[in-house]
């Protein structure tokens, strides 16, 4: 009997007798770049999927910007020559994807499972590009959703940039990470001090947990710091750990002598 009224239901689900099962409801994405900062973005004609194209208006660097997760999943890397570039898929569950093109690289493995707010690539400009940007798709099914964040529609989309403009709050309060910029490559060591270098932290935005004060940093033109920025490191040296490393805040893009704060500008907490 149950098999009969299962059949039964089909038909009358084809013949429009019942109404169809609901869209699974989307996750509430963020943007897929740093918490405080601003792009601009732009629809091309040509563009499928109903994507959108973001570049950074804030005044810092588009390429070498960390691209982060809209949403928690599972993540996959892939690579279009001519096209896509490296891209990474995240599979939200429910029918919902979403898809980030043009990376630099990759910063999660291929099937991992990535929390909101997470760095999964370095924005760059393989593949089909003009120049560095994030390219970026909403699938609900396969079908390219016009592009919401935080509950809001973009839509309608501009032709193009410095016309309309979105600020992050991904990551904002995420797992103890404050966002800063730096100015140059800095070597990490494993403590406050240059006694044991571990690797390096490249030039960007890039997320800390947290400051220690320690050993005194100092060039020649009078500039110093005295705090240290707990992080993890984008080159690791053989045999040490580039987790969990310290940086000078010297490197820190925004701030002057022996002060540590975060892109908004608020004090990074102590360790």
């Amino acid at each position: 009997m149950r098999s009969a009224r299962l059949a039964l239901a089909t038909v009358a689900l084809l013949l429009g007798l019942l109404p169809a099962l609901p869209a699974h409801a989307a996750p509430l994405f963020k943007a897929p770049f740093p918490c405080g900062q601003t792009w601009t973005y732009s629809h091309h004609s040509t563009e499928v999927r109903l994507a959108l194209d973001f570049v950074r208006s804030d005044g810092g660097a588009t390429g070498g910007t960390p691209v982060l997760a809209s949403a928690s999943g599972t993540a996959y890397r892939y690579w279009e020559a001519g096209g896509a570039g490296n891209y990474v898929v995240i599979d939200h569950g429910g029918g919902w994807k979403t898809y980030y093109f043009h990376l630099a690289s990759f910063s999660v493995p291929h099937g991992a499972f990535v929390s909101q707010g997470q760095q999964i690539g370095v924005t760059g400009s393989t593949g089909g590009s003009s120049g560095p940007h994030i390219h970026y798709e909403q699938l609900y099914n396969g079908a390219g959703q016009t592009i919401v964040i935080n509950g809001q529609s973009l839509a309608p989309y501009p032709p193009y940039y410095n016309q309309r403009y979105l600020t992050s709050d991904n990551a904002c309060s995420g797992g103890g990470r404050s966002w800063v910029d730096t100015f140059a490559d800095a070597t990490g060591y494993a403590g406050p001090n240059t006694a044991d270098a571990q690797g390096v932290l490249k030039a960007g935005t890039n997320y800390v947990y947290c400051k220690v004060w320690g050993q005194e940093i100092r060039d020649g033109s009078g500039n110093y710091n005295h705090w240290w920025l707990k992080t993890d490191l984008d080159i690791v040296y053989a045999g040490k750990n580039g987790w969990g490393a310290y940086v000078s805040a010297y490197y820190l893009s925004r701030w002057g002598n022996d002060e540590a704060r975060d892109n908004n500008g608020a004090v990074i907490p102590d360790c």
